[in-house]
């Protein structure tokens, strides 16, 4: 059989994300919708430039039986098990359809497994900027987040103001409520962008200009290095999901397709939306529609 290469691989996704929204107000908000979601979600692929694909091992024949195994000494029994890494993204071709730009690298595990004929998804999750000037305000004197055991011991009054600064929540491991904010899954199938590969090529060269500016240090794999083989390729998103944060206040589930390309939303949309911490002094309880 004919092997399958890199550059020329096409890959279908069937697999989905779960999400369970956790209702944490006593207020009633308008929840967005799904439209509204894909707006923010085409606006957060444009700044975030970290993401994590997720594909499966092929499955097993014999153990070590083809080079890949052999160069990484892979062990037996890996087929069908999932495996997710961060990888580089980038928002980076010039018909705005909201295709994520990724450099594959052929010696790397994600895009072995995209040959072999893995489904794929990428993952993104909203990273503010700036932490919020007023927090999710504790309930009780006990630190909300040590009813997880993520939070270290302090004395019991410092929950009795929680959301008054930004200083108030230096007991917390993490400077805001992650679970607050938007992230979504992509589904779709890897595809090469045409010309992508070529920096002569005027395509090759505007690829290549933008994805440097999200990362600088990408310059040394980039296609024609000789420290890897590697391609531009486009994940042609054929399915969203979208949880934007709690279910009291943000939409979760399926986004239309349609909705996420170009043809319903414009560049102006999401270039004139705003995400939570985006600006200085947010609040983190703040619905979408108070940013």
């Amino acid at each position: 059989m004919k092997p399958i290469t890199l550059a020329g691989a096409v890959v279908s996704a069937s697999a989905g994300v779960a999400a369970v929204a956790v209702p944490t107000s006593d207020y009633e908000h308008r929840i967005p919708t799904s439209y509204e979601s894909a707006v923010l979600g085409r606006r957060i692929l444009a700044l975030t430039p970290l993401g994590t694909i997720s594909t499966v091992f092929p499955q097993d024949t014999h153990a070590n039986d083809d080079d890949a195994s052999r160069a990484e000494n892979r062990p037996a029994g890996l087929g069908g098990m999932p495996y997710g890494l961060m990888e580089y993204i980038a928002d980076c071709e010039d018909d705005d359809l909201g295709n994520p730009t990724i450099l594959a690298i052929t010696v790397g595990t994600t895009f072995k497994n995209i040959v072999a004929g893995s489904n794929v998804s990428l993952s993104v999750q909203w990273t503010p900027p700036h932490p919020p000037a007023k927090r999710i305000k504790n309930k009780t004197r006990r630190g909300w987040l040590s009813y997880l055991g993520l939070s270290t011991p302090h004395h019991a009054d410092a929950d009795a103001d929680a959301d008054s600064g930004p200083d108030a929540s230096h007991h917390d491991p993490t400077p805001y409520s992650a679970a607050n904010l938007p992230r979504f899954a992509l589904l779709g199938h890897l595809a090469p962008i045409p010309g992508g590969d070529d920096r002569q090529d005027a395509v090759g060269a505007r690829v290549a200009s933008c994805y440097l500016k999200s990362h600088p240090d990408a310059r040394y794999w980039l296609p024609g290095s000789r420290v890897h083989e590697s391609h531009f390729m486009r994940l042609v998103v054929e399915q969203v999901y979208w949880v934007g944060g709690f279910g009291d206040r943000a939409f979760i589930g399926w986004i239309p397709v349609e909705e996420w390309y170009v043809q319903t939303v414009s560049r102006k949309e999401w270039e004139d939306v705003r995400l939570p911490g985006e600006k200085k002094g947010w609040k983190e309880w703040s619905a979408s529609e108070d940013l």
